[in-house]
């Protein structure tokens, strides 16, 4: 039909997925199934100390199963990190990836994994937004111990050039993990600061995703539900109440399902910048510009907000677009007063004289795109200069 053509919408989703208490219950059984023989274990120091590891680790040790770890990821991975786990993978001949972290670990996984099987892209900075790989990563399982990047369930990854300062994101339907399980035990352990800032990242997801200029009704049916769980489960899961972290390890992926495939908005392109130039952690950098940045946009898109504030659980009965906006955007910062996460830019160490790199730099990051509203650099400098 005349004036139809390019209305498709496109959704991509991992092929299995596990939830529960003890669910790497399953890792075995799924990699006998797939005849993996040698694997590469993806991991950090941190997890390997306190234990989490191992406890996927011995499921493999009990099944006789091959692997090698590779434990040096560290937060905000850079490319020279990527480049040693590339290394390692290569040298022991691994034929598929077993990852247990956070979005790091995951997101160091699949570059890992891309490059292995696309060799041309080594330098991995030609990997930002969507690049041209032509080969599936090497088959990565993800297993998460932090509820809120659902990395285990997206398109993306993202990766520090510390010589630039700069996060490149990378979009590859090609890195999406075959397997996803979500062991609500292997979060049990994050301190409290980790499962608060986590959490917030997937608050964010489901908001931005909620917004962005590619919404539509799967992805936002995904999002409005991870609102709710988040918002009604976040501060008991930080609490270590069993079945909050349960359904914060589903919302979380929940969002993930939604934004992986419509995008995000400026929360993410100024939390990269953040996380690049500060190391502040990226949940943490999401967290801090979440309120001011829905503020901004809800310009263009108050609408929406009346049902974000119903996902919540607030009462909108008799109240206006603009009256939603103020509820939710309240809402969201007495979440982050009660979990205790920073909420301005002062509080991180955040340098004025920093502001125009950091504005120039978050204008093409890639999650710029998607946002509703269109943006200029000195729209984000004032909302730098606010969140200050």
């Amino acid at each position: 039909m005349e004036g139809r053509e390019n209305l498709a919408n496109r959704i991509i989703l991992n092929e299995t997925s596990y939830f529960g208490w003890n669910a790497r219950e399953n890792l075995v059984p799924e990699i006998k199934k797939r005849k993996f023989q040698n694997i590469l274990v993806v991991t950090d120091e941190t997890l390997m100390s306190c234990g989490v590891t191992k406890k996927v680790l011995d499921c493999l040790d009990e099944a006789n199963i091959s692997y090698h770890v590779f434990d040096k990821v560290k937060p905000n991975p850079t490319i020279k990190n990527c480049h040693d786990g590339i290394k390692v993978c290569q040298e022991v001949n691994a034929d598929a990836i077993v990852c247990v972290g956070g979005g790091s670990v995951i997101d160091t996984a699949k570059c890992i994994g891309i490059v292995v099987e696309n060799p041309d892209f080594y330098d991995i900075n030609s990997l930002e937004g969507t690049a041209d790989t032509k080969n599936r990563s090497l088959p990565i399982i993800a297993l998460p111990t932090t509820a809120g990047t659902a990395a285990e369930v997206t398109i993306n990854y993202v990766i520090t050039d510390e010589e630039n300062v700069v996060k490149r994101v990378c979009v590859d339907p090609n890195d999406i993990p075959i397997l996803a399980i979500i062991d609500t035990e292997l979060m049990a352990g994050m301190p409290r600061l980790t499962a608060a800032a986590t959490g917030l990242d997937a608050l964010t997801h489901a908001m931005e995703g909620y917004i962005t200029k590619a919404h539509w009704e799967m992805t936002d049916m995904f999002h409005l539900k991870s609102m709710s769980l988040t918002f009604q489960n976040l501060e008991k899961a930080v609490n270590k109440d069993p079945e909050a972290m349960d359904k914060m390890g589903l919302s979380e992926y929940l969002a993930g399902m939604g934004f992986s495939n419509v995008g995000l908005g400026i929360v993410h392109s100024l939390a990269h910048q953040l996380g690049a130039t500060y190391d502040v952690a990226h949940g943490v950098a999401c967290a801090l510009f979440l309120p001011y940045v829905l503020k901004w946009n809800s310009e263009v898109c108050k609408e929406r907000f009346r049902d974000m504030a119903i996902a919540f659980g607030l009462d909108v009965q008799g109240k206006s677009d603009d009256e939603c906006v103020d509820m939710v955007v309240d809402a969201v910062r007495a979440l982050e007063t009660k979990l205790g996460v920073p909420q301005r830019l002062s509080e991180v160490k955040a340098k004025k004289e920093d502001f125009d790199t950091l504005a120039s730099k978050a204008l093409v990051d890639p999650c710029t795109g998607g946002n509703p509203r269109e943006v200029t650099k000195e729209d984000i400098l004032a909302l730098l200069e606010e969140a200050y």
